[in-house]
């Protein structure tokens, strides 16, 4: 399996070089060069499996001969042994013909869990046998830095920037990046939002002399290996409903377009998903452009889902690819374009093509509050924010036989306060985190500036 990038003029790399290498040195986002396809009997025979051996099944076509099947195996065990349900990602049912897939039964309580655990096994076996050493550096809205920390803290051959927006994650995420005690974590709190340290993070990789200089390397969405963990749940729940004899529909509250990248991924390669529902808060960037087809960034307004609170969902990028027939020349030209305008306009056909994929929503702080009530009062089930605005979009549309699983994202107690106003109950952290908020807290508040960004690594990782 080879890798190209999205803009068309960076080397084509192995998944090890890809996975290693995070953004491509042309600006764009690594994708296999072609998509692998599983037929229905491959999917009918992944009924009852265990969550890993799937997993292997559904990424082996992806990674290639990266690992031998060993190697793989046993990091995709080593990766999963801490989450705290048997299943992983366990579906549960809360309407008719409407479901939760909980993502969140990982160490630090998130979706982005999933695909870390996975990438820190990758990353170690990988440096290893190379003999290197990396800067990981990540932008985070709140759970990929945790998760990102939680992944590497510790390993030798790592060292771990994080950069989140100073104010704008909720005190349970912050803690979870600040309160780590290892001597290769770095925390940088960066006036501004995410789009940001976004920005950031993309400059630092289109700066060759510093990127060589650090061994660069990122973990972000940007990184492909995140999109392959994630499509392995997918196929999972899908199964655990009826695939491949039944189609299945997901709504996925989304932020940066990763996560319904890879249902997206998952459909591509033979799952027989219906629809694609994308599920935005009051940043709804990509509501906006499947109604009018014009990707216009209009400002982050900061929310009670701040995972959620992008204009820039870099994904995207990788469904414009194929939406421009893998045209890296036009893809290149539109972001650059967002750019520097700050907007574009989809052409005629690459709208339809998106309109046949995906469906959209746009939930409000009040609907997302006034969501989390009725289902904690109908069901006893206490959502978090973000997932609250997938199941609101989600009971939004046509009334269908094809099951709706929405992806809940993250556990309530990441968003304690925002939870106890919407139905009076407070969820508390698992027993292992008790002590969060009693540990000391370590991070630096940096400038909005890359310069600032970059004197800060150095120092660090030297230090």
């Amino acid at each position: 399996m080879k890798y190209i990038s999205t803009r068309g003029n960076a080397p084509e790399l192995s998944f090890e070089q890809a996975m290693l290498t995070g953004l491509a040195r042309d600006g764009g986002l690594y994708v296999p060069e072609t998509w692998p396809s599983f037929s229905p009997d491959q999917i009918a025979a992944m009924a009852g499996k265990s969550y890993e051996d799937v997993a292997f099944e559904v990424m082996k076509p992806f990674v290639g001969d990266t690992f031998t099947d060993a190697e793989f195996r046993d990091i995709i065990a080593k990766a999963y042994a801490g989450f705290g349900h048997p299943a992983r990602c366990p579906i549960k049912q809360i309407d008719n013909n409407q479901f939760l897939l909980e993502l969140f039964h990982g160490p630090t309580l998130a979706f982005k869990d999933v695909a870390m655990q996975l990438i820190g096994q990758m990353f170690q076996v990988a440096l290893k046998r190379r003999g290197e050493t990396v800067t990981i550096v990540g932008a985070t809205s709140g759970d990929t830095g945790s998760a990102a920390i939680e992944a590497f803290r510790g390993l030798d051959a790592v060292n771990v920037v994080i950069m989140f927006p100073h104010g704008r994650v909720s005190e349970v995420q912050r803690r979870q990046m600040t309160t780590p005690v290892e001597s290769n974590i770095h925390t940088l709190a960066v006036d501004g939002d995410f789009d940001t340290c976004q920005g950031l993070l993309k400059d630092m990789f289109n700066d060759f002399d510093f990127r060589d200089e650090v061994r660069l390397a990122g973990v972000n969405s940007i990184n492909w290996a995140r999109v392959m963990a994630q499509v392995v749940y997918f196929f999972t729940s899908a199964v655990a409903l009826g695939a491949p004899h039944r189609k299945v529909s997901f709504t996925v509250p989304t932020g940066n377009f990763g996560d319904i990248f890879a249902g997206y991924v998952a459909k591509r390669i033979g799952l027989p998903i219906e629809r694609l529902v994308i599920a935005t808060n009051q940043n709804d960037i990509l509501h906006r452009t499947l109604q009018s087809g014009d990707h216009a960034k209009t400002g982050v307004v900061p929310s009670i889902s701040p995972s959620m609170d992008i204009q820039v969902s870099s994904n995207f990028e990788r469904l414009v690819f194929d939406l421009y027939d893998r045209e890296g020349a036009a893809v290149s030209q539109l972001f650059d374009q967002l750019k520097t305008d700050g907007a574009f306009t989809l052409s005629q056909g690459a709208l339809a093509r998106l309109h046949a994929e995906f469906d959209s929503g746009r939930c409000s702080e009040t609907e997302t509050l006034a969501t989390i009530k009725t289902v904690f009062d109908t069901t006893g089930e206490v959502l978090c924010p973000h997932t609250a605005t997938a199941v609101k979009v989600a009971s939004e549309q046509p009334a269908s036989a094809t099951p709706m699983v929405t992806l809940a994202t993250a556990h309530p107690a990441k968003f304690g306060a925002a939870v106890k106003d919407a139905c009076g109950v407070e969820p508390e952290l698992p027993p292992r985190m008790a002590d969060l908020f009693d540990r000391d807290e370590r991070q630096t508040r940096v400038a909005g500036d890359l310069a600032a960004v970059q004197k800060i690594i150095r120092e660090r990782i030297k230090a």
